[in-house]
């Protein structure tokens, strides 16, 4: 049978299926942007940088090495309800982690995204955050495309290793911290 070609790409991430039965059904155990911050182990929570009103964390399940995410240490659901600092703070450490993941991974390009609500995407429809994906040329290659697994090519722990002193220093120069 000749399956119907769309006028859209698809994007298939089976990968992400631990995420969906691990997280996204479990969502009587509270927020994990809430909780995260509140562990006390950074390195467990994978937070690589704290700011006031902001913190930077791992996506436990990445699209690519060093998807970092940026969210604000209130719970709320859309970028419509933070205060002028928490927004401006975000954007800001945006910025700090693009240039980290540069200096640590020197992408050829940025995915940098918001999903606001259930139907657009949000895998955390309650807590807004801000995705940083670095990119590189071939990074869905056959074993995605094929084998429908995602290669990440680096454990959490040493990417949490390499981007937390980077952070630092460019959140330092940015008068971040």
């Amino acid at each position: 049978m000749d399956w119907p070609r769309p006028w859209y790409s698809i994007l298939w991430a089976p990968w992400r299926m631990s995420y969906i039965t691990n997280v996204v059904e479990k969502k009587e155990g509270g927020c994990f942007l809430c909780e995260s911050p509140k562990m006390g182990d950074d390195r467990k929570a994978l937070i690589v940088y704290r700011g006031r009103q902001a913190f930077i964390i791992l996506n436990r399940y990445p699209y690519n090495t060093g998807h970092l995410m940026v969210a604000p240490y209130r719970h709320v659901s859309s970028l419509e309800d933070l205060t002028d600092e928490e927004l401006l703070e975000m954007i800001r450490l945006v910025k700090a982690s693009m240039e980290a993941l540069r200096q640590a991974y020197r992408p050829e390009g940025f995915n940098i995204g918001v999903n606001i609500g259930d139907v657009a995407g949000a895998g955390v429809p309650g807590h807004v955050h801000i995705h940083v994906v670095p990119r590189w040329k071939g990074d869905a290659n056959y074993i995605t495309v094929i084998g429908g697994t995602k290669v990440i090519s680096q454990a959490l722990e040493e990417t949490y290793d390499l981007l937390r002193p980077k952070l630092e220093e460019v959140a330092r120069r940015y008068g971040l911290s």
